[in-house]
């Protein structure tokens, strides 16, 4: 693998030959960098690098984007709406001269995560990219701005509404991935509700696996930060950080018919 200086990254990277579309690629951004020759054949490589775990990652454009998202959409079991505006997007950008130099992995990646925004049913790029081949978090990212840029051009230079995302909005599969109890999720969601009150300078879904521990760490069924943070896809540390924030707080947060105000002395001191 050799190296090339990247426009984007602002600085030399490691550089992928797509054989199937003739390109040198970044390995970082997916920015096209340079034409070699052709192979029409598609492959899979297995890079080791930390920026993509050492997963499978699609050499060369998936030969049906409209398939590609439908295979993710029925992954995560989305609603065929989600599906529809999925498509709609993509096609407003596949076609612009810089969509045809990145990623499209990538590229479809993000249009499903802003048509998941844009349809109310929000789902974080770390679940997106899970079910993504061939990109990772940084690279659906990347292509999330290009697309709102290029939205936004379509749209007569007008920002594009991606939806507003509510802590509530996550609830529901973090405690499913969880196997809480009905109680539990109702005071969960109920917490969530209360905390809205106040001015809790943290991320929506930060909040929520940190109001999830909370119930469950006053449950019989305790759940550690790991287990907390693989269900949610939230760092433990930033569950640790907004643990710190949410703890004045809890006997606001927590709803007393869940834990009185004895057992919330239980809790761990930050």
């Amino acid at each position: 693998m050799s190296d090339a200086f990247c426009s984007d990254c602002k600085r030399a990277t490691d550089v992928v030959f797509d054989h199937s579309a003739g390109n040198a690629v970044c390995s970082e951004c997916g920015l096209v960098l340079g034409s070699h020759s052709i192979d029409e054949t598609s492959e899979l490589l297995t890079f080791a690098n930390e920026s993509v775990n050492n997963h499978h990652v699609r050499v060369g454009g998936p030969s049906n984007p409209l398939l590609i998202i439908d295979t993710m959409t029925e992954k995560l079991g989305l609603v065929p709406t989600i599906k529809d505006r999925a498509i709609e997007i993509y096609k407003l950008v596949a076609n612009q001269k810089y969509s045809k130099a990145r990623n499209q992995d990538a590229l479809l990646a993000a249009c499903l995560y802003i048509a998941c925004r844009q349809e109310d049913k929000p789902h974080t790029v770390k679940e997106i990219s899970s079910i993504a081949i061939g990109a990772t978090k940084k690279e659906i990212g990347r292509a999330k701005q290009y697309i709102m840029k290029q939205l936004a051009l379509e749209n007569g230079g007008q920002s594009v509404e991606m939806g507003t995302t509510h802590i509530g909005d996550f609830m529901g599969r973090f405690c499913s991935n969880l196997g809480m109890n009905h109680q539990a999720v109702k005071a969960a969601n109920e917490s969530v509700q209360n905390s809205e009150e106040f001015d809790i300078r943290r991320s929506p879904i930060s909040i929520a696996a940190t109001v999830i521990y909370i119930i469950t760490q006053l449950s019989d069924d305790k759940k550690s930060l790991k287990d907390i943070s693989v269900a949610t896809g939230v760092a433990e540390g930033t569950i640790r950080n907004s643990y710190k924030d949410l703890y004045p707080r809890v006997s606001k947060i927590i709803p007393t018919w869940y834990a009185k105000e004895e057992d919330l002395k239980n809790l761990c001191i930050p």
